[in-house]
Order: C-alpha cells, then structure tokens, then sequence
C-alpha cells in the first residue's frame, strides 16, 4: 500500500479548526468556561463545530448548568440535559431529539476520557478491608474519654444494635414510608436543592455521575419525625454543650445521609471544631483521615483575612482516591478504615477526612461540643483569621504578615514560641532543611529561640494555636466570620447559660470564654470601673457578661454597667454622648418616658496608660482630655455642648454608611480606651426570657406599653442644629467615597438640615446594597437581589415625602423624630405584676421574690407579668419614625400582625402625613408598606434576613413588592391621630 493509501485512512485531527483560537486552551478550562454560560448559550454554541457540539454535550456541564439554575424541588428526568431543558420549558419534540447524539472522529481527550471514567467506574472492590483505625466493640466511657475522646478516630461497633434503624433504614421500606418527603441534597452549588425520596431513589438508579447527589439534610427531623425515633445517641457521646441553647438557636447538628455509589464528602474540617459520630445503617463507607494542621494533597486552604471564613477548594472524594492518593507515598498516606453496617466512626475536633461511599449507604451523624473539645469551639469562634488556618492548615497557613507579627510578639514575650519573617514558599524549604539537619544551628535574626518550632511537629494544642489569636480584635468590636457555624448574639448566650446551668465546670467554661469573649479583659476593666466607683466586685455568677448585645454588659447586685466597645472609640463615644444628651432632654422637658428608661447612676471614660487603668468621669459634656488626644474630635464644639451627641453623631453614621465593611473596620479606632455607663439595675426579666411564659394577654399589653412609649419618645423635641455645625457636617458629608466616586443624587439646599442628613445617609446606603444583600446571602431570594436597585428609589427625598410649596420652598411632610433603632426582646424589660398594663394605666406595683443566685428569683408561672423599662439607647439617632416599628414588628413581634396593630393603636401619631392634597396620591410613595420595605432593605442590620425567616413562603417571591405588602400591608390602613 502506497502512501497515498495510507494517508487516506489516516483521521484528521479536528481540534484545530473546530475551536480556532480555542485550541490553546486545555479541555479542562474550556468546559470550566462553559459552565458560566446559560443552557440556552450552550446549546447554541453547539452548532459551532463539531468539537463544540462534543464538548457542549457532555453530562456533567449539563449537571452543572441545571443545578446553578434550579432552587427548590428537582425531579431528574433520565439525563441532566433533558432535566435542564425542563426546566427551561423547552418543548417535548426538541427533548426528544436530546437522546439521538451526533459521533465525530478525529477528536480524542485526556481529560474526558479519565471523567468518563470516573462517572461509570464500579467500586465493588475498592474497600480497604486492612485499615489502621482501630475497631472497639464495648467501650467503656471511661475506656473512650482517655484513650480516644479529642486524640484519635477510632470505629465502634456494638452501639447501634437495639435500634429499629438498624432493621429499617433500608431503600425499600424509607420508600414506602417517607416516598412523598423531601430532603435537602448537597451539591456544589450555593441553590438550595431538595427532592422527593422517591424521586431520589429514581436518580439514583438511572445517575453514571462522577460526583453523584446525595441527601445530606440537617432537618431531617422536622421533614420526617419518625426517623427520630429509630435511633438514639449513643451513650460514649452524651454530653454536648450545645444542648441548652434552644432547637432554632443552635447550630446545625445532626444529618441523615442517604447516597448512591461514587457518592461521599469531599475532604473537610468539621465546622467550628467540633467532633462527630457517623453510623452506618446500609452499605459500605470507605474513610480517610488526616490528623490536624496536614492539608491533604490535592486540597487548598483558603482564609479570608478580613473576617476569618474559610474556604477549601477539593476534590471530589472519588477523584482524589483515583487521582492523589496512587501518587502518596506510604508514610504519606492517610488513616483508612471500610466502614460496614452497624458501625460507627468517631471522628475527633480538627481532623481531616473525606468519605466515598462505596455502594448505595445510609447513615445517620451528629456533631458535639464537649468537655474535650470545648476551648477549640471557643477558639474557632474568635475574632481574626490566622488562627483558623492554622487549625486547620498547621504551617501553610502561616504568611509572611502573620510571620512578622508573631516574631514581633516573641521579641516582646519570651515565653511565646513564633516563626521567624519567611514567605510560605521560603518556609517549606526551611522545615525540610531543619528536618535534614537537626543539629544545624540558626543566628538568623540572632535569635535560635525564632526556630525552635520548626524543629518539632505541628501541635494541636489550645495553648499552642491560641499564640496566634490576634491580640488586638475583641470579640464585640471585630467582624464575625460568615462561616461560624453560630451566631455572635447566639454565641453569648451559649456561654452565659452554659455558665449558670454547668457551675461544675466554670473553669473550663472561663478559658472558652476568654478566647471567644476576651472575657478576662472585660473583667478587668469591671473590677477597675467597680473599684473607682466604690460598688461591690462582681460575684463569681456575675463573671461573665449578661445579654447578646453588641456591648459587654454586667449586672451587679443593684447595678448594670454597660462597657461601650461596638464599632470601636469613636463610635463608642458617638453612642454614649448621645445617649447622655438624650437623658438630659428627657429631664428638661419632663418627659413621661423617663420613667421607662433606668436611672444613670454614673458615667465614664476607662483607659489604659503604661499597663495602668484610669478612669476620668463624663457626664458627656466638654471632651475629656484622654479623648482629646484622638483625631476624630467633632468642631464647633463647646464647653457647654454634648459635642459627641446627637448631631455629631449623624454626621458619623452618614460618613460611615459610604464605607465598605473593611474600611468601617480599620476606622474602628483606639483599642485601649472604653467609654462605660452605670445605671440602676432593673428587677424582673428582659422579655427574650419570658417570650415563651407570657400569656397572650400580656403580650397584647407589651404591645400596648411599647405603642405608648415609643409615642412618648417620638413627641421628645431633639436638638436644634446650628448653622455653623450643620455647615461642617454638610461639607464632610459630600467627601468622596474611598474610591474617589460622588453620590450620584443631587440635593437642594432649602431641604431641611436634620432631614438632609437622613437622605444622605440612605443613598450612600443604597450604593453597595446589591453586594452587601448578596453577601449576606441565603435566605434572601438571588431573584429579589437582582431587582434591588429597581424597586429602592433613586431620590430619596420622595420617600420623605418633599414638595415645593406655592412659594416655591421645600416642605418635608414627614415627621422627624428621636428614633431608638434598637426595640429589640433583649432590650424590653418586664416586672412580675398581678394587674396587667393595660387595665391599670401605669406600671404597678411588681410582686417581687426573694433574691437567688442571680439578684432576683424567679416566680411561678402563673403571675402576670408587666413591661418596665425600655432598655439600651446608645443606638439613638434621628429621622422617620417608621424606622423604629421595623425591630419591633420583627424581633420583638415575629412579624405577628394583631400585635402590630395593638401596638398602632396605642400608639396613634401619625407616620405619614401632609399638608397638601396634591402631594397625596395612589402610588408606591403613598403605601406606608413600601417605606418600612425601603428601610429593611437599606438596614445596616439583616433584618431581611429576618423577614424570610419568618415569612418562609416568601423565599420564592417574585417582586419585593409582594413581600413588601405581605411583610407590612397593615400598615397601609393605618392614620394615626395625632
């Protein structure tokens, strides 16, 4: 045979000019590519070439683009194309054509072909029978606390015996019972996905995916009752922290794990710390491990240095045992165990592992806190970043920033072991060198103390990782990590009632809460403010601060002392100046709300000089000189002025509102000086803790008492502004934004000056909303994100409601008033009582008991009980009233609309009113359902977040105006009288 023979069989490589310019790419990008366009897109670019229609065809793009696409229930329609297109809505005849694919020569891929693999491999002999996890069976507590609790995993077997899971969890009968339920199923996307069991079942018969859906639900209980009922807590994993806090304040705890074969958990870090059982019901697991601060192969790290989230690019768990673990060496290789039916792994705080299911499992897991694992909880829990990663990612979490700040700190501490100033790549080379030569001796830096770490091996100790908190962030003050599996207000009141129900273990329980709280330093700053002011030290129950507030706040035997550290100095001095100035107006004017609101018994400035405490009194006139000293000091001001009160600080919160959340960080301030209150302590309980006793009857008074109060407050005259204070204020308002930009509304001068900065502040709010709502994230609907800027005025002005009158002078309709901006239940203070609020027209008289441990004891169930005190007023400001019915209504209210309208009722000032008929009309500025909606979707705080909590069929709302009228609707039909 010729050449010319040959050459005519020879198949033409069709990669050059199926994708042009393309074909420098690897195949690997350009699906990655692909998987960022839409379906639609995709299917078009399929008609390109041959290549592309190869390449566009694939099963896991088309998995991909389906699940970033669907949120809610999903039914699998025999292929993730033809799932798509359903969910599309294209026409039958054309999913039809879907099944009959088109075959090309010339084209062969690496890539694809080793994913085709994985996605039909068979797992049938891939256990790993001989592993090096110990298997126990009748493990004693004792046997299990000192051998294995908190050091190592070891597999159990014994403990599930007695269950009825044991008999039936099994597809068939899960079937027939729970077909109908849907559950949660994990998957890569950040779309909420459920299924129906059944039709889940039906997946995964029908799946060849490499990395297959599995359910992973952590509210299987709620969605299936009875599956509670089939298992039990094994009784070695009995004791768990997180059990006093209540079902809807605790984390995420339990999962039921129902997945197909080559389905797993990729590899990870349990969340916050915590240790966990997994036990095994059906199938076969196949289990790696790796122990603390060793990252995997295959796994990067990733900490954000701004709030501490972690993230971790993996893997899925079958392409790491088929592509990592053949290149570890044996020394290299992980802990691995075949988990069977009817066994369960423990897995201790901080280990690594990831898990590949070797045929259809179902399992049930739990994780805990315990005695054991209590201070590293505490420890994630802390404010800063670089000692999460090292928890989890040992040395490789350690860049040349922290190097130099730790060997900083070792210069001034000697005890403290650091690492010396190496880049990540430098620090590796170091450690192995090191390791190669033990007696080598160091003199760089001139200090051999620098690399005495290197020399040994990472330590998952609590003293060892808490060298790299960061000394100079407290708990209150800093930015708390999105990724914490609980939250700040969540968090403190954890420890506080871990604290009073677990008095056996106080000592363990101060060392977490030093980590996570800074309570020791708090404390101090208590025993100095106690000692100057001559009251008495706290006792040991009054050790650790009271309440989920942003502030650390202590009740003593008749007083509270507030310590003001949210936002850092200057906002602290912004919060308690203008609650000082606010004291002094009621006062003045007599105002009948002054005996809703505690007495102040003193005030001050607490200050660190010289490793020494001083403290100047302030009754928040004048500038105390240690404050002087700072560089926010607020001009124009004078002796007889409250030159941090209320103007001051609305020039503040317009400043700040322009402000991207790292930029109101790094303006926090000094760190060393704390503004405090002490006000008379109030005797009873604040409403959070008696929501669940009050009968309905008191809480329709609560409602009347606040309606009542906040009139009371909203008719309080606020401070006049003078010319030459609001000149400075306007002139610092219109500053550029840190990236140079200007606000883009522009505002006339005649618009009254307290309502001026209150429009201001909104459209420099309303810059970052679309990045600030997508930050916060579930359960906010994407949908509604996107229609954000559509429904939020551009003129902020009409949602005060501004006319130009016949001489052609700006009015404002609106009200401006003192708002509190924090009625929260935390903040609403109750007395026992026999005569309810609103049958006796005042507060009577509190049928008080006995002290206890706390102050004051605790009464029976059956007395009545009446709202006191209003709570809490460094959150002051100024501007429309409507704002302060928003944490009401949702905090204190949960959104309960015939407490709203008792409230309204008692409160009866009008919240919209005007002077003109023209300026009254039927569209969206008329609704005051639409104002409340502007203003939770402009809040510094996620109160939408609240909203779809509550309103939970509100998550697949189309338009915020449906939201709006189903959140505040009642309000339209409200007038007020003035």
């Amino acid at each position: 045979m010729d050449n010319s023979q040959l050459q005519a069989f020879q198949i033409r490589d069709r990669r050059p000019d199926a994708l042009g310019n393309l074909k420098v790419l690897p195949d690997e990008l350009v699906c990655a590519i692909l998987e960022n366009l839409t379906p639609r897109d995709v299917a078009r670019l399929s008609c390109v070439s041959s290549v592309m229609y190869i390449l566009c065809n694939e099963e896991p793009l088309w998995m991909s683009l389906c699940l970033n696409k669907v949120n809610g229930p999903l039914e699998y329609e025999g292929s993730w194309k033809k799932t798509t297109l359903h969910l599309e809505n294209v026409p039958d005849e054309y999913k039809e054509r879907c099944g009959k694919q088109l075959h090309f020569d010339g084209f062969n891929s690496l890539f694809l072909y080793r994913r085709f693999y994985r996605c039909n491999i068979t797992l049938r002999e891939f256990s790993f029978d001989v592993g090096n996890v110990e298997r126990k069976k009748g493990l004693s507590s004792e046997e299990f606390f000192s051998q294995y609790d908190g050091t190592k995993p070891v597999l159990l077997s014994g403990l599930a015996d007695d269950w009825p899971a044991r008999n039936t969890w099994t597809i068939d009968q899960l079937s027939m019972k729970y077909g109908d339920k849907a559950f949660k199923i994990s998957q890569r996307s950040s779309r909420k996905v459920s299924m129906k069991f059944k039709d889940y079942v039906s997946y995964m018969n029908f799946q060849h995916d490499e990395d297959p859906l599995y359910i992973f639900d952590e509210k299987f209980g709620e969605t299936a009752p009875g599956l509670l009922k089939d298992y039990c807590v094994p009784h070695l994993f009995l004791e768990d922290f997180f059990e006093v806090l209540d079902r809807e304040q605790r984390p995420p705890f339990r999962w039921l794990i129902i997945g197909p074969e080559r389905s797993g958990a990729s590899w990870h870090v349990d969340p916050a710390l915590t240790s966990a059982w997994n036990t095994l019901l059906y199938g076969r697991k196949r289990w790696a491990l790796y122990p603390p601060g060793r990252v995997p192969m295959g796994v990067t790290v990733h900490v954000n240095e701004e709030d501490g989230d972690i993230n971790i690019d993996t893997p899925s768990s079958l392409q790491w045992w088929l592509d990592f673990y053949p290149l570890l060496a044996d020394e290299d290789k992980p802990i691995e165990c075949t988990q069977l039916p009817g066994e369960t792994i423990f897995v201790p705080s901080g280990w690594w592992h990831c898990v590949l299911n070797l045929e259809t499992t179902i399992a049930v897991t739990q994780n805990f806190a315990n005695s054991k694992n209590f201070e590293y909880v505490c420890l994630d829990m802390a404010p800063g970043y670089r000692h999460k990663g090292i928890c989890r990612a040992g040395f490789l979490a350690v860049d040349e920033d922290i190097l130099r700040d730790v060997e900083k700190n070792a210069v001034n501490h000697e005890d403290d072991l650091s690492y010396p100033d190496l880049t990540r790549k430098e620090k590796r080379v170091r450690i192995q060198k090191l390791r190669e030569d033990p007696e080598q001796e160091t003199t760089t830096h001139g200090d051999s103390k620098i690399y005495e770490l290197w020399r040994r091996d990472f330590s998952y100790d609590i003293k060892f990782l808490g060298i790299f908190l960061d000394k100079e962030k407290d708990h209150y003050s800093s930015l708390w990590s999105p990724g914490n599996s609980i939250g700040q207000r969540e968090m403190r009141e954890w420890l506080s009632k871990l604290w009073i129900g677990k008095t056996g273990i106080r000592e363990l329980i101060w060392k977490g809460a030093c980590l996570a709280l800074n309570a020791d330093k708090w404390f101090n700053c208590l025993a100095e403010i106690c000692a100057f002011h001559n009251l008495p030290l706290p006792t040991d129950d009054e050790k650790l601060p009271v309440g989920t507030g942003s502030n650390p706040v202590y009740l003593l035997a008749d007083q509270a002392v507030k310590i003001f550290v949210e936002g850092g100095l200057e906002a602290s001095m912004y919060g308690l100046g203008t609650e000082l100035e606010f004291y002094s107006m009621l006062h003045k004017v007599n105002s009948p709300l002054k005996t809703h609101v505690p007495e102040i018994l003193a005030s001050g400035v607490l200050y660190l000089e010289n490793g020494t405490y001083k403290i100047v009194p302030w009754d928040g006139k004048g500038v105390p000189n240690v404050i002087g000293k700072c560089n926010f000091i607020p001009v124009n001001c004078k002796e007889d002025d409250f030159p941090f009160g209320l103007w001051a600080k609305k020039q503040y919160e317009c400043i700040k509102a322009g402000m991207s959340i790292n930029e109101q960080t790094n303006s926090a301030g000094c760190t060393q000086i704390w503004p405090f209150i002490i006000t008379k302590r109030c005797k009873g309980k604040i409403f959070a803790e008696l929501r669940e006793r009050l009968s309905s009857e008191d809480t329709l008074n609560l409602a009347c008492f606040l309606g009542e109060q906040l009139r009371n407050l909203h008719l309080l005259p606020y401070p006049s502004i003078n010319k030459s204070t609001f000149s400075d204020i306007k002139q610092k308002m219109e500053l550029p934004f840190a990236n140079g930009s200007t606000e883009d509304t522009p505002y006339k001068s005649d618009i009254p000056a307290e309502w001026e900065i209150f429009i201001r502040t909104l459209s420099r709010k309303k810059r970052n909303i679309k990045s600030r709502l997508t930050n916060w994230g579930d359960p906010i609907p994407e949908t509604l994100i996107q229609k954000v800027h559509e429904y939020i005025p551009d003129d902020f002005r009409k949602l005060v409601d501004s006319y130009q009158n016949e001489n052609d002078v700006c009015k404002i309709c609106k009200p401006c008033s003192w708002i509190h901006s924090d009625i929260m239940d935390d903040n609403v203070h109750m007395e026992p009582n026999c005569v309810s609020y609103c049958l006796s027209g005042n507060n009577a008289d509190a049928c008080l008991m006995d002290s206890d441990s706390n102050g004051y004891k605790d009464v029976r169930d059956d007395k009545s009980w009446s709202p006191s005190y209003i709570l809490d007023f460094s959150d002051l400001s100024v501007g429309d009233r409507i704002y302060d019915l928003i944490p009401v209504y949702l905090d204190v209210f949960r959104g309960d609309s015939s407490l709203l309208k008792k409230f309204l009722e008692s409160y009866k000032l009008p919240l919209l009113t005007s002077e003109y008929e023209s300026v009254k009309s039927s569209n969206k500025f008329g609704r005051l359902s639409y104002h409340a909606m502007c203003y939770c979707v402009l809040h510094e705080e996620n109160v939408l977040g609240a909203i779809f909590s509550i309103w939970k069929e509100l998550r697949m709302a189309n338009s915020w105006e449906e939201v709006e009228l189903t959140v505040w609707g009642e309000l339209n039909d409200y007038k007020g009288i003035s």
